[in-house]
């Protein structure tokens, strides 16, 4: 949010608060924020975020289009520009764990989401892999500096990212969802593996077989989630009731990642942009756009969670036995290079 917009918009709360509270006090109650942290946004020095202007704006009844003097040709986005990104997998997974947490608490949640290559909240089952895909995003594409340099090596999860993993997977799972993957499901993950092989990143190049062998039980709890039509945590079993997944197969192209998200008090879109980076809308006119783009994917694709067994493990056959040539092929390089 522009900071002429920003302070306009609490010069308006200002006049309808009319000095009957202090502003820190009056905002800190709506937002759930210390006064400090109301006055950092005051002054401009915090942006308010899409969430915050939401609530803002509901309780003071303050119209954001006639704020922006918007018109149907521009929908406001949240996102988060590289430059500002604090890069580590606390701020990551935690992000990922407040908005998740927050939806679930809201009545009747449900998600409808379209996977593009790799889907990060099912990968939360396996820390190994989670730990690579932000390793290779951080060093490969955002050059963080504290990565500059750096070969991936065997490491675990800190208990924090374990525990914030684990978070964010129990709030997944609570949520019924439709998913819809394609042909390069899980594919290009592949290639992040066998490039960094390739190109000497990993300390100990056996752990690249490791991680191939992780993403092949991956693909497999996947396929048996989708025979139950249930989500649930890796090595564990699927609950009698709730948790209900239904997955999909486009034949063709998922362009991008896309959540399209809804409850009974709203809905709203998350996209990926920058590979792992996600943009956020309320906007009433482009989500129900994007969701009905979406409707249409699911109508033209295949069932392939609880019903249409043949075509489920041919696509997940297929995969599997992509992934084992590749490690195989690694191995037998080790092995010969001995």
């Amino acid at each position: 949010m522009q900071k002429d917009h920003q302070s306009a918009l609490f010069e308006i709360i200002k006049r309808k608060i009319n000095g009957e509270n202090s502003l820190g006090d009056a905002l800190g109650e709506v937002l759930s924020l210390s006064n400090d942290a109301v006055y950092r946004r005051y002054r401009g020095e915090t942006q308010l975020t899409i969430y915050e202007l939401e609530k803002l704006s509901k309780h003071y009844s303050i119209s954001l289009d006639s704020l922006f003097e918007s018109d149907n040709n521009k929908v406001i986005f949240e996102f988060q520009p590289i430059a500002h990104i604090d890069f580590n997998m606390d701020s990551y997974l935690e992000k990922i764990a407040f908005g998740l947490e927050n939806l679930r608490k809201q009545k009747s949640p449900e998600l409808m989401i379209a996977i593009n290559n790799t889907h990060f909240l099912q990968l939360l089952n396996f820390p190994h892999l989670t730990r690579f895909k932000l390793f290779f995003w951080g060093r490969t594409y955002l050059n963080v500096p504290e990565l500059k340099g750096q070969r991936f090596e065997h490491k675990k999860m800190t208990e924090n990212n374990d525990r914030v993993g684990r978070q964010i997977l129990r709030n997944y799972t609570a949520i019924p969802s439709k998913e819809l993957l394609d042909p390069e499901f899980m594919l290009g993950f592949t290639r992040e593996i066998q490039y960094y092989y390739n190109a000497r990143l990993f300390v100990d190049p056996n752990y690249a077989v490791h991680l191939l062998g992780q993403l092949i039980d991956f693909v497999g709890h996947i396929k048996h989630q989708c025979e139950e039509g249930k989500k649930f945590v890796f090595k564990t079993s699927p609950p009698a009731n709730g948790n209900q997944l239904e997955v999909y197969l486009n034949d063709t192209i998922n362009g991008a990642t896309i959540t399209y998200y809804k409850t009974e008090e709203r809905e709203g879109l998350n996209m990926a942009h920058n590979l792992m980076n996600t943009m956020n809308t309320f906007d009433k006119e482009y989500v129900q756009d994007a969701r009905d783009v979406l409707q249409r994917q699911f109508e033209n694709a295949s069932l392939i969670s609880s019903h249409n067994p043949k075509q489920r493990n041919q696509f997940f056959y297929k995969l599997i036995d992509h992934i084992e040539k590749v490690k195989k092929q690694i191995q037998q390089e080790i092995d010969e290079a001995l």
